[in-house]
């Protein structure tokens, strides 16, 4: 598989509803080659995402929008990562694609984490951008309910220019309340403890699958030292650091995101 992008037209994208332990999981999929899943981030997704349409040069990209978040159902019985992590390994199997190189992003890469603990089969290549999941030693994951959505959103970016380019300077109210309900949900599933699982670090070890760990040197949300955790944990793993950038590396850098997961994805 090339690792190169095409410069040809950005890709067609359709949105699919399917079901995975009865509930309906929305699906957005674009782009030709080998599966691609992309998980996102706890704030919610962007419709059509420059990082998801650099990635659909390459790959076949299916973009679940998690159980809760965006408008989706909403399941009560819903409580924990490791619920989602399961519904998403039946979405992969109704999807009919695996192994599929799994890419998460920050509250996305700890769904992944656990995706490709429980089922090490299910992974061809594992890729944790500024992934929650694991507890730091030092320093903390950042608690979103000590600031504004708006502001918990903005210190994921370096640059708040991108910021301002992708959400605009004022977020629209629509989007804000969107943003409060994502975060309530992040709560009933990833509160005590907050946006780790202790269980994880033991259980990575079983992952077959090599893992490409991507920190933004300045990454304000999960310190690079979680990075450095799963790179110890995960048996065949190395850390690439982006420097200048921030927890949100797939928005602020997504050309350079692209190539790194293309990249990994091409070797042998």
């Amino acid at each position: 598989m090339s690792a190169v992008a095409s410069p040809s037209a950005p890709p067609d994208w359709t949105t699919e509803e399917h079901r995975a332990s009865g509930l309906a999981l929305r699906v957005r999929s674009g782009g030709a080659g080998e599966p691609l899943v992309v998980l996102h981030h706890d704030w919610g997704a962007l419709e059509r995402p420059a990082f998801s349409d650099a990635l659909a040069r390459t790959f076949r990209v299916h973009a679940p929008t998690c159980p809760g978040w965006d408008g989706s159902e909403r399941p009560a019985w819903l409580r924990s990562v490791r619920d989602v992590a399961i519904l998403y390994q039946g979405l992969l199997d109704g999807l009919g694609v695996g192994p599929v190189t799994l890419v998460g992003l920050g509250f996305g890469g700890w769904i992944a984490a656990e995706m490709a603990a429980m089922s090490p089969g299910s992974a061809r290549r594992l890729v944790l951008v500024g992934a929650m999941g694991l507890k730091p030693e030092r320093g903390e994951i950042l608690d979103q309910a000590l600031l504004s959505y708006i502001a918990y959103v903005r210190t994921a970016f370096e640059d708040q220019g991108a910021f301002d380019r992708i959400y605009g300077a004022d977020p629209s109210t629509p989007l804000l309340e969107q943003w409060d309900l994502n975060r309530e949900m992040s709560f009933r599933i990833a509160w005590k403890p907050y946006m780790y699982d202790p269980a994880l670090p033991h259980l990575l070890g079983a992952v077959r699958a090599p893992a490409l760990l991507v920190w933004g040197g300045r990454d304000r949300v999960v310190p690079l030292e979680c990075g450095e955790a799963y790179a110890r944990a995960l048996p065949r793993a190395r850390l690439a650091v982006v420097e200048g950038a921030g927890h949100a590396i797939d928005l602020e850098r997504p050309d350079e995101l692209s190539r790194l997961v293309a990249s990994f994805a091409a070797e042998a």
